[in-house]
């Protein structure tokens, strides 16, 4: 079943990489199809996680692709208050994330 998932994942990277290549699109749309891909990905996995900690990694990861989004955009707009918005969700998801740890490994948040 693992070798299964890493051939689909290997055929949806190469299929990327061949519509990056091959069909006429901006280079926003070219950067973005990587991080699109991954958001989709990160919400299959946060839909049918097996255990709630995949759910957590995911969540997390989701959290990073949206600091890449947010950096992407002020890259390509010139604006600086997507470094803001990436900043403050960065300290959001890093506590986040510590809070939804401790609480499934069954400890009170002041411990």
């Amino acid at each position: 079943m693992r070798t299964l998932r890493w051939i689909i994942g290997l055929i949806l990277f190469v299929g990327l990489l061949i519509l990056n290549l091959t069909v006429e699109m901006s280079t926003l749309l070219r950067v973005l199809n990587p991080l699109i891909i991954s958001c989709f990905l990160c919400l299959w996995r946060i839909g049918i996680g097996p255990t709630p900690a995949d759910r957590v990694v995911g969540i997390d990861i989701l959290g990073i692709l949206i600091i890449g989004f947010c950096g992407i955009f002020a890259v390509f707009t010139k604006y600086d208050f997507f470094i803001d918005i990436a900043i403050a969700w960065a300290l959001q998801s890093f506590i986040s994330t510590i809070a939804l740890a401790k609480f499934l490994e069954g400890r009170a948040f002041d411990e």
